[in-house]
């Protein structure tokens, strides 16, 4: 969901990083590459970034409320 602030083994903060990364790897730059010039020496500090699944733009596309009030319309007759 959202990247952590922190590495969760030795605390250095990581969570300013993930837009820097992201646009290396867009860039073409390999992702071992990318991490060392982001300055993540520690294995612990790169899992952070490797591992991390962004899933806030895919639960977006399930906004509860907004599917209740289409429901609610829909049997009341509006479009």
């Amino acid at each position: 969901m959202i990247i952590p602030v922190r590495c969760y083994t030795c605390g250095k903060v990581t969570g300013n990083l993930w837009e820097r990364y992201l646009d290396k790897l867009q860039s073409g730059v390999p992702e071992g590459e990318a991490l060392t010039s982001l300055g993540l020496i520690r294995f612990c500090c790169r899992r952070m970034l490797l591992t991390h699944v962004d899933l806030i733009e895919k639960l977006l596309n399930y906004n509860v409320l907004e599917k209740k009030d289409r429901e609610l319309a829909g049997a009341a007759g509006r479009p």
